[in-house]
């Protein structure tokens, strides 16, 4: 039984690392020559809270990395509050945050039996533990719906992590407005992630200059106050004031204008990438 699942566990690792691309597809996997099939599932956490109930063991797979470690849930009710089991998990743990705890959300995919189910975490050590694993408190596991302990509400990062881990978050992607649209594009570059970024904006095989800009930025907060053009059915111009900070200016306010194309009324809505480009240049040039 060890050993077919080894056999999955890698597998599984294989097949996420050759997935991570800018269009993520849902992975379904049968191997002919043995017992063993899975299929990335995305469920609610009403029922993953049953799945996995205090002190289960389970195995955490990065969906950007493919390392994987093992963890145990030790609390939570809104979500799940794990430990990583042992000093060698903790270190793995570390590696897939180059080595710094962070609270930035990464897209995973958590093993349980025979069941592959669509994770997001963050990387930063909090609150109590109780394991001997070098790791000075737990770190949270959210699932589709689940909430945060602060804000009681699903946290955007989060949604699109499990999105992405899921395969399911071009399909997403094409169903939020304009406004949600600028909403995932600040989340993307404060989380860092360019598959999520990718999917946007314009051109997004072409993002070598987007991207030289962006990963200088520590953080990009957005106004909520913004205006849409109700009778323009293809392009959109939202003014949004933006505070951006860096480590070599600081703090930078302004206002950014993010135009919305698409090519049709039944097309879904990207963020003009040049457009964008040429305004983040001037700011923070």
């Amino acid at each position: 039984m060890s050993s077919q699942k080894n056999y999955l566990l890698l597998l599984i690792v294989f097949m996420l690392t050759f997935a991570c691309t800018p269009s993520v597809y849902a992975m379904k996997w049968e191997d002919e020559d043995t017992p063993i099939s899975f299929k990335i599932e995305m469920l609610p956490w009403e029922e993953v809270n049953k799945l996995i109930p205090n002190k289960t063991k389970f195995t955490i797979i990065d969906v950007e990395t493919g390392q994987k470690f093992n963890v145990q849930r030790r609390a939570g009710s809104q979500h799940a509050d794990v430990q990583p089991l042992t000093r060698k998990d903790t270190r793995i743990m570390k590696e897939i945050y180059h080595n710094q705890w962070s609270w930035k959300r990464r897209a995973i995919v958590i093993v349980m039996k025979d069941q592959v189910i669509a994770a997001s975490m963050h990387g930063m050590p909090h609150g109590a533990g109780a394991l001997d694993n070098g790791f000075s408190g737990h770190f949270c596991v959210h699932f589709s719906g689940s909430i945060t302990h602060r804000l009681r509400n699903e946290d955007l990062a989060h949604k699109l992590m499990i999105l992405k881990a899921a395969g399911k978050l071009d399909d997403y992607a094409a169903t939020v407005s304009p406004s949600e649209l600028i909403d995932i594009f600040a989340m993307a570059v404060n989380q860092g992630d360019s598959t999520i970024l990718a999917q946007t904006v314009s051109n997004a095989h072409r993002m070598k200059y987007l991207n030289s800009i962006v990963k200088d930025i520590t953080y990009l907060n957005l106004s909520k106050e913004r205006r849409e053009g109700e009778d323009e059915l293809l392009l959109i111009d939202i003014p949004t004031q933006v505070a951006i900070y860096t480590e070599k200016r600081g703090k930078v306010k302004d206002t950014i204008h993010f135009i919305i194309r698409r090519e049709g009324v039944t097309d879904r809505w990207f963020i003009d990438q040049d457009a964008l480009y040429q305004q983040l240049a001037s700011i923070l040039g």
